[in-house]
C-alpha cells in the first residue's frame, strides 16, 4: 500500500469520526429530554431492561467486523456517560473504595456518579431504604466460595427489590509499597480473598503471616502504611492507594466470578432474558421441599440457585432463597408462583431483572 492511500484512508476515518461525534451529541440531547420526562413522571433514570434491549437490537442488525461483544462494550460506555446527565446517581456500595464491590459499581454505572462507601452490607441497604442513595450494590455469591449469607439475610425484613445483577470476573493482585516479593513478611486481606488464593500463597510466599481484614481495600490501606507488608486486592485498589503490583492474577481458579446485586425501589420490566429471585418458608412436614419444587418442573422453569437460611426466629425453621430464569410477569412463572404459594407459610418476590452477562 502506498503512503498516499494510507493518507486517504485516514482522511476518511477523520470524516467519519466527526460525523460520529455529531451523532453522539444528537443522541445525548435526546437523552437529556428523556431524563426531563422521567423526572417529571418520577421514573427511574436507570433502566437496565431498556439498555439490554437496545444492545440486543443493535447486535441483530450488526454486520461486522464489530462483534456482538464489541457492540455491548461500546453501548455500555455510551449509557454510562449519558446516565450522568443532570443529577448524578448516588450509589451506595459495600466499601471502602477499592473493593471488588466498588469495582462492580463502576462497571455497572460508570465513573460520573456519586459513590457512597458503606462499612457493612446492612449499611448499604439502609442508605437506599432511607433514600440517601438511589441504588445499592452488594455481593451475593462467588463461583468458588459460594453465597454471601449476610446479603440474603438482609432481604428477610427489607422491602427493597433487586433491579439488576452484575457478573464480574474477579482477579486478585498482590500489592505492596515494596518492590520485591522476598521482602514480604506479612499479608493482609479479606477471608474470601485468602481462600481464593490459598494455593498461590503456599507456592510463592509460604512463610508469611496472613492477617484477615474486613475488606480487601482496608487490607491495602494497612499494607500501605507498613514496610515488608503486602495485601491481596484489586487493580483498582492499587491505583487508588498508589501501590506496586508484585504479582497479578494470583487466584487459584481462573474462572473466579462474583455475582453482585443492584438493589433499589423500582421494578425492572421484562427484557426477554430475565432472572427472578424469591424467598419462601415452608411448613415442616415430610416431602415439603419436594412439593415446593414441583411447580418449577411442571412449568419447565430452570432453577439457577437454591439456598436455605435459618429464620433466626425458631429453631430448625428455614427460609429458602431461589433464583430461576424468567420474569415474574411471564405467564408460566405467574402460574408456578401461585401454585407454590399455596403450600408456603409465606412467599416473597425479591425482584425480576435482566440476566447479567459473564
Amino acid at each position: 500500500m502506498r503512503k498516499n492511500n494510507l493518507d486517504d484512508l485516514r482522511t476518511e476515518i477523520d470524516q467519519l469520526d466527526r460525523k460520529l461525534i455529531q451523532l453522539l451529541n444528537q443522541r445525548a440531547r435526546i437523552v437529556e429530554q428523556i431524563n426531563e420526562v422521567k423526572k417529571n413522571f418520577r421514573l427511574p433514570k436507570f433502566d437496565p431492561t431498556r439498555e439490554k434491549k437496545i444492545i440486543e437490537k443493535l447486535q441483530e442488525v450488526n454486520s461486522g467486523p464489530l462483534s456482538k461483544q464489541d457492540i455491548e462494550i461500546i453501548m455500555n460506555a455510551i449509557f454510562k456517560v449519558c446516565r450522568s446527565f443532570g443529577r448524578p446517581l448516588r450509589i451506595a456500595y459495600f466499601g471502602p473504595a477499592g473493593t471488588f464491590t466498588h469495582q462492580a459499581s463502576l462497571h455497572q454505572f460508570g465513573e460520573k456518579n456519586d459513590y457512597v462507601p458503606c462499612r457493612t452490607i446492612e449499611d448499604v441497604f439502609r442508605e437506599v431504604e432511607k433514600n440517601r442513595a438511589d441504588y445499592g450494590v452488594v455481593p451475593v455469591e462467588n463461583s468458588t466460595e459460594g453465597v454471601v449469607t449476610h446479603t440474603l439475610d438482609m432481604f428477610i425484613d427489607c422491602e427493597l427489590i433487586i433491579t439488576a445483577e452484575i457478573i464480574l470476573e474477579i482477579h486478585h493482585f498482590l500489592l505492596s509499597r515494596e518492590t520485591r516479593l522476598d521482602r514480604i513478611k506479612k499479608v493482609y486481606s479479606h477471608a474470601q480473598a485468602f481462600a481464593q488464593c490459598q494455593r498461590w500463597l503456599e507456592d510463592n510466599i509460604r512463610n508469611v503471616s496472613l492477617i484477615e481484614t474486613e475488606s480487601t481495600a482496608y487490607a491495602v490501606d494497612l499494607a500501605r502504611r507498613e514496610s515488608c507488608s503486602a495485601a491481596i486486592g484489586s487493580e483498582v485498589a492499587a491505583e487508588i492507594y498508589g501501590m506496586n503490583i508484585l504479582a497479578s492474577n494470583i487466584e487459584d481458579f481462573k474462572e473466579n466470578i462474583t455475582r453482585f446485586l443492584v438493589i433499589g425501589a423500582n421494578e425492572a420490566k421484562p427484557s426477554g432474558d430475565d432472572k427472578t429471585s424469591i424467598m419462601f418458608s415452608i411448613k415442616d412436614r415430610v416431602g415439603a421441599l419436594h412439593d415446593m419444587l414441583v411447580p418449577f418442573k411442571k412449568y419447565n422453569i430452570n432453577l439457577t440457585r437454591i439456598e436455605s437460611r435459618p429464620t433466626k426466629k425458631k429453631a430448625w425453621e428455614y427460609i429458602f432463597f431461589v433464583d430461576f430464569l424468567g420474569h415474574k410477569d411471564d405467564r408460566d412463572v405467574k402460574t408456578a408462583l401461585r401454585m407454590l404459594e399455596k403450600n408456603c407459610v409465606f412467599l416473597k418476590i425479591l425482584g425480576s431483572y435482566p440476566r447479567g452477562g459473564g
